[in-house]
């Protein structure tokens, strides 16, 4: 049996809503998928002071923290297209740069993931006009050039950036083609239209952030995305060496960068960390990422994380990278998470997402939300987790962008004090 329920209250200072949606009687989904009786945060004006991260960035136990020793906390999305098929960060056929990034800050983010594929450095490709028709000086550059351009308005708007290498062949990420699971792919030989070496893959990485050695708003580089083999055969030892490698590659640059590092298994798996530690020439570099999604948790007993109870969820996070954070190891860093439209979403996103939110707010981990792009490169399909429309301006004010609000603006203590 199916039950809904929505109760809409226009009141002054905001949309007051409560929403019981969709929970099945006589299963897991006995608690409403969200439930809130607040108006609608305001958003972030982007003409007020950007936020002052008194940098450099280090580690301290299980917090980001500045220069003067007082806690940083990442909010941030991830804006793509540098990784994909078109070679170019979305939107800039729509509007300016600084102008998005102006819009990113509305929303109360302080950071932004900016993924880059290998192919991206290594062909280097012309970038068409028709991609840059709101970025007039950036025709006629090439995919690096015009990629460096849209990190600097960022850094200029104040906002972190942290470089990401998401895949090897430049296409949307991810799936099982061996080609693009590993950092490296040379052992599969011809089978690969994009070859790489794990060298080959620290050298592009050396490429990248040499044009940021002065950019203090880069603040570091996630090393990898997703890093897996066919059906969890990735061993966390083997990608711990080559992220100390190239961590301390990329340190060798500026020393001040963090260096984020994923779990195996599409990110969702850090549970390695506890015996085998990513240990760097330099300290308190390293801050672990995971991603955590509603189809995750596949191939284990308790099922994808969209079925899951409260308690399986949190007893999931807490193995995998809860742990860091209660036993104050090391920050952890959420980069990728994300949900449908509220137009789209059923209850098992919903049942996710509070799931995700709750937790989240439980133990106070940094995000970075996937995606802010409305469109897919490929095919212009619909990214229906993305937070603008078409204009790259107007956003879509729902669910995501009110939670995420909170949780930017959460003050005090996770439950480990």
């Amino acid at each position: 049996m199916r039950v809904k329920l929505l109760i809409s209250i226009l009141a002054a200072g905001g949309l007051v809503a409560i929403f019981l949606s969709s929970y099945r009687l006589g299963t897991d989904f006995y608690e409403p998928q969200y439930f809130f009786t607040t108006p609608f945060p305001p958003l972030v004006d982007p003409d007020s002071a950007p936020e002052s991260f008194h940098l450099p960035l280090r580690t301290r136990g299980r917090y980001i923290v500045n220069s003067r020793d007082e806690r940083v906390k990442l909010a941030s999305v991830n804006w793509y297209g540098g990784s994909d098929l078109l070679f170019v960060p979305g939107g800039l056929d729509v509007r300016h740069r600084d102008d998005i990034a102006r819009t990113i800050r509305s929303l109360g983010f302080n950071s932004v993931r900016m993924p880059y594929s290998d192919e991206m450095v290594m062909d280097n490709p012309m970038i068409s006009p028709d991609l840059l028709l709101a970025n007039e000086d950036l025709i006629g550059l090439r995919a690096l050039d015009v990629y460096i351009a849209v990190v600097e308005s960022l850094a200029e708007a104040g906002i972190a950036v942290i470089i990401n290498n998401h895949i090897t062949q430049a296409t949307w990420c991810c799936g099982i083609n061996l080609c693009d699971t590993a950092w490296y792919n040379d052992y599969l030989g011809a089978a690969c239209r994009v070859r790489q070496t794990e060298e080959q893959w620290i050298e592009n990485w050396e490429m990248v952030m040499a044009s940021f050695v002065n950019t203090s708003l880069v603040i570091g580089a996630d090393l990898r995305n997703e890093p897996r083999g066919l059906w969890g055969t990735m061993p966390w030892e083997k990608w711990a060496a080559a992220a100390e490698k190239a961590g301390n590659r990329v340190l060798a640059l500026r020393d001040d960068w963090l260096i984020f590092v994923e779990g195996v298994s599409s990110s969702n798996d850090l549970s390695g960390v506890k015996d085998r530690p990513i240990v760097l020439d330099f300290d308190d570099r390293v801050v672990y990422s995971a991603h955590v999604y509603s189809w995750s948790g596949w191939g284990s007993l308790d099922g994808m994380y969209a079925k899951r109870p409260f308690n399986s969820f949190v007893k999931s996070m807490n193995e995998n990278w809860g742990y860091l954070l209660e036993k104050d190891i090391a920050p952890v860093w959420v980069g990728e998470f994300g949900g449908p439209w509220e137009s789209l979403a059923n209850g098992k996103d919903l049942h996710y997402w509070r799931n995700l939110m709750r937790y989240l707010k439980m133990v106070d981990a940094d995000f970075g939300y996937w995606a802010l792009n409305p469109r897919k490169p490929a095919n212009y399909d619909n990214e229906t987790y993305g937070l603008l429309e078409d204009d790259w301006e107007t956003p879509i004010l729902d669910y995501r962008v009110r939670d995420m609000l909170e949780l930017s603006r959460q003050e005090g203590k996770s439950i480990y004090g």
